[in-house]
């Protein structure tokens, strides 16, 4: 039998682009990637995928084999669990065979008629992307104000349903972001700009032309937002930067109100706001990084008027509040992890609601009716699957609804999660999660382990269940999750020790976490495969660099890896509000600083690890050209011969493919590179 022909990477040629900042030269030979419509561009990108395609031609069996197994554990044609809003229970449902659900009503009880009010596979065809942004109902629940976005560029278009006639207004609204009703006739909505920030509050009277600006922000560091809160009483429109926060409000009632400020924005000081009785209540980091609760009358909410209702701590960060008629739920975080803590209104009776496991998730579920005595929750795991909980908020019995199956035989006790800790080289210890499959550990032999990570915008790394994840626990390998700084598991401080002038925190916390892992001899360098997305690909590419001998390979899923460049052209979505995250280059400390670190600069003749980078044509989050221009610049100077791939979605963003089933086939792919590195082929 013929052998087959080692396919040869494609070799992108080098156009040097030179730039002076702060009186320094840096020449980029690959800006010209920067062209999406190039039909050069459009070349190289192709033969990047014929290159990625053939490579992984002999892992085809094996990708189709792990895309079988994953449907097979997934109930195609299933129902959520209703959720009860006004006089309908409102639920989605998929159908075997179809990428996208269907969202329905049923009126007054579940026994009732089912009513389709909007059936995203219809809205799909002829499209290879649909995103669902605004998906609210109006408060007479005649009307569907939604947005959809078929790109995956995030440019949503706002579209309103009459659910009685099932026909479309003559409302259509380009890149619209955030939507609220105040009544039933009257839309709040906000748009962006050329750069994609969300800057405008607009007001709409539905059956007239009018479209009255509330509100514009000018500050490029900071994005709005609007909301009707539970009560339905007041419509919030929250402008906010990474750091720094301002609220107004409206009165549902009297929508043609000028909003009002409640606090002045003031550098650093972030809080939102809330509506109970004739109070508003306001998270507020004013005391602490880790943010308290107050409230303040409605006639009066500046910061004279505040009264403590729960005090800051710092060991428990404070990350929101949901207000009831006659309770309230706190969300907060400590040790790592999420709690809820119940109190009553009228007595300030205080409990948490308790939870079995040592590391695990927890998300409130569908609680849209303001006088409930029930919460709604959801809990998972790495062992257990989405869990949907209803919890009375006085007896304290919760009920669970629905637990998601995992078809095939799923059981949980074949697996176990555990929970370590990492010595940073600063002393800090960094929690690292993990789960496998009991019988497939062998005592102390080192095993293949996937060692996943972000670390950035004060976001925490969720411990969540994955059926999909079955099928690299099932070949022996162990999955882990690296809380390092920059994210939030342990609150704000734990925010700010990665992220500005202590970014490189993240990366050595990182490699800190990878170090214990081989130490415990849950594995070993030449099984050590990593993972990240977006700044988790930033991650990825920073630890690369520092310690490429630590791993076996990397996975780099839409990597922001061209850092000083991106954060130098505030054209771009997202630059300038980033500048409170990784600094502003055009501030000379900062600009060193991130290049020193910036992964596309710091590329150097050396071995590398194998590398899958991933990225999507459409990503208005991190462009296409950094992962296209890391892999071309990187081509040129790696001295091993381990595989560097790219793969390119050209018909999605950021999230890459919107139907579940090419989600699917996106994930057998990367678990088929994942698990072919370490030797599990079969």
């Amino acid at each position: 039998m013929a052998k087959r022909p080692i396919p040869v990477p494609p070799v992108a040629p080098r156009h040097p682009h030179r730039s002076i900042v702060h009186g320094k030269s840096r020449i980029d030979d690959y800006r010209w990637l920067h062209d999406k419509d190039a039909p050069a561009v459009r070349a190289y990108l192709e033969a990047e995928n014929d290159y990625a395609n053939a490579m992984m031609a002999p892992s085809k069996p094996l990708q189709r084999k792990l895309y079988d197994e994953m449907l097979a554990r997934i109930k195609e044609t299933d129902m959520g669990v209703p959720v009860r809003e006004g006089g309908f229970w409102y639920y989605s449902r998929t159908a075997k065979g179809r990428q996208y659900p269907i969202q329905c009503r049923k009126a007054g009880s579940l026994d009732a008629k089912e009513q389709v009010i909007l059936d995203l596979n219809q809205l799909a065809k002829g499209h290879p992307y649909l995103g669902l942004g605004a998906f609210d109902v109006s408060p007479d629940a005649r009307l569907l104000a939604f947005s959809t976005d078929y790109t995956g560029f995030r440019e949503y278009t706002l579209r309103v349903k009459n659910l009685d006639t099932g026909r479309l207004l003559p409302v259509e609204i380009p890149k619209a972001r955030s939507v609220a009703w105040a009544d039933s006739e009257t839309l709040f909505y906000a748009t962006e700009d050329e750069a994609k920030r969300s800057c405008r509050v607009w007001r709409h009277r539905l059956g007239t032309d009018e479209h009255t600006l509330v509100f514009q922000e000018d500050d490029v560091r900071f994005s709005v937002g609007v909301d009707l809160c539970r009560s339905r009483r007041f419509v919030f429109i929250t402008t906010s930067s990474a750091t720094t926060s301002e609220v107004r409000s409206i009165p549902a009632a009297a929508p043609g109100t000028t909003p009002t400020l409640m606090v002045p924005r003031r550098q650093d000081h972030e809080y939102y706001a809330d509506h109970h009785g004739d109070h508003f209540y306001i998270v507020t980091n004013d005391r602490g990084r880790n943010f308290r609760l107050v409230r303040a009358p409605v006639t009066d909410a500046t910061e004279a008027a505040w009264e403590e209702v729960v005090p800051h701590r710092d060991d428990v960060m404070l990350e929101g509040v949901d207000l009831f008629a006659r309770h309230y739920v706190l969300h907060e975080r400590r040790g790592g992890f999420p709690r809820l803590s119940v109190v009553q209104f009228a007595s300030g009776e205080r409990h948490e609601i308790g939870f079995p496991e040592p590391a695990y998730s927890v998300f409130g579920g569908g609680n849209p009716e303001f006088d409930s005595g029930v919460y709604r929750f959801v809990y998972e795991s790495f062992v257990t699957p989405d869990s949907v909980y209803d919890y009375d908020l006085d007896t304290r019995e919760r009920r669970l609804l629905k637990q998601y199956e995992v078809l095939g035989g799923y059981d949980p006790t074949r697996y176990r999660s555990e929970l370590t800790y990492a010595r940073a080289k600063d002393g800090t210890e960094v929690p690292v999660s993990l789960v496998y499959r009991i019988d497939r550990r062998d005592g102390d032999q080192p095993s293949p382990l996937l060692l996943s990570g972000y670390g950035a915008y004060g976001y925490p790394e969720m411990v969540t269940f994955s059926s999909a994840r079955l099928s690299l626990l099932d070949r022996g390998m162990v999955f882990a999750l690296a809380h390092v700084r920059g994210g939030g598991e342990m609150g704000k401080r734990w925010h700010d020790a990665g992220r500005m002038m202590q970014k490189k925190n993240t990366f050595t916390d990182f490699v800190a976490c990878a170090e214990h892992l081989v130490d415990r001899r849950f594995t070993a360098p030449d099984r050590l495969v990593i993972e990240g997305g977006s700044a988790g690909g930033l991650l990825m590419g920073a630890v690369a660099n520092l310690r490429p001998d630590l791993f076996r390979a990397v996975v780099s899923q839409v990597p922001f890896v061209d850092v000083i460049n991106t954060m130098l052209d505030d054209s771009l979505p997202l630059t300038t509000g980033e500048y409170e995250e990784w600094g502003n280059p055009n501030d000379q400390l900062a600009y060193d600083y991130i290049l020193s670190y910036s992964p596309y600069d710091n590329l150097e003749p050396k071995d590398y690890p194998a590398m899958l980078v991933e990225t999507s044509l459409h990503d208005s989050q991190v462009m296409y050209w950094e992962p296209a221009k890391y892999v071309a610049k990187l081509r040129t100077l790696k001295t091993d011969a381990n595989p560097l791939l790219l793969k390119i979605n050209m018909d999605a963003g950021h999230a890459g493919a919107s139907g579940r089933y090419d989600y699917l086939r996106e994930i057998a792919f990367t678990y088929a590179f994942v698990l072919g590195v370490v030797g599990l082929t079969q």
